[in-house]
């Protein structure tokens, strides 16, 4: 099985909906980049936008 980790964007941020709804969001982060290079240290290969 191979895990490859998403991140949604939104105005610029990491977000996740909840169930689609844009007026339920979580923000994860300010930069995607820098959230992309921490799946990368992680050892992650691949990623899902």
């Amino acid at each position: 099985m191979k895990i490859i980790p998403a991140i949604d964007l939104r105005q610029g941020q990491c977000v996740r909906l909840f169930q689609g709804d844009f007026d339920r969001q979580t923000i994860y982060g300010k930069d995607p980049v820098a959230l992309a290079g921490s799946y990368q240290t992680m050892g992650f290969s691949n990623l899902h936008i």
